[in-house]
């Protein structure tokens, strides 16, 4: 779209798509602050309502984020997730040219209980391995994480500091290969305190990703959950006839 706006669509509309396209053509390049709501009013002959309803929709889409005191500022691209694919959370962000990093928060026993017993195929009152994570790309916080993880599928765990090394690469040290998992997704809201975990708000909803995953044998070797920031992912899934 051209600079010029037109008559033909609503004025707010029109500015955000012109925003739009100098964010994707480089113009606007990530983490530069764009020009002001005054400037941008003046430009383009437009009321400030209408200025900061087109920077309210591409704030809301994860484009664009607005700092108190400082002005508007160009998101880093989303992080493109395929969700057919079986990796570790390392090895996605390496593939997406992404710097991965993880700090742990928990990592000990606990009792798998009914639901997750049911899950992993083991008795209630057998302890499982419980590790709560926040996993970063590029030094952001882009989600919270819980695993539980059988103590038989991975021998020495207590041992293994996995700030340093995957849970993926544990599994292939011990001759373990994820070869199929199911995921579920919901949207849903973190407490207060692990909002603040991850860089929300307590009203900033996450997408939940939930399932586990399988061994050659179909054996369930995990179960996962995480709650993901929906403005610095995407997520890719492939239809076919």
């Amino acid at each position: 779209m051209k600079d010029k706006l037109t008559d033909r669509s609503p004025l707010h509309t029109q500015l955000r798509e012109v925003i739009r396209a100098k964010i994707d053509e480089g113009e606007y390049p990530p983490g530069t602050c764009i020009p002001s709501e005054s400037q941008l009013s003046e430009a383009y002959g437009l009321n400030r309502l209408s200025v900061r309803s087109a920077l309210a929709a591409l704030e809301y889409e994860g484009l664009l984020h607005s700092v108190q005191g400082k002005g508007v500022f160009v998101t880093a691209p989303k992080l493109e997730r395929d969700m057919e694919t079986l990796g570790g959370f390392r090895q996605t962000m390496r593939e997406r040219s992404q710097r991965p990093g993880t700090r742990v928060l928990l990592k000990a026993l606990r009792q798998a209980g009914p639901l997750y017993a049911q899950i992993l195929g083991c008795a209630p009152e057998e302890d499982i391995w419980y590790v709560r994570r926040i996993c970063q790309a590029n030094g952001k916080p882009i989600a919270l994480e819980e695993i539980f993880i059988p103590t038989d599928v991975v021998p020495g765990f207590e041992e293994v500091d996995i700030n340093l090394f995957s849970i993926f690469e544990v599994y292939r040290w011990n001759g373990i290969y994820p070869v199929r998992g199911e995921q579920r997704l919901a949207i849903t809201h973190l407490d207060p305190a692990e909002a603040r975990l991850i860089g929300l708000r307590e009203e900033n909803a996450v997408l939940e990703f939930s399932g586990a995953t399988y061994d050659r044998e179909g054996r369930a070797i995990e179960f996962s959950r995480s709650y993901t920031h929906s403005d610095r992912c995407e997520f890719l899934v492939h239809f076919q006839r």
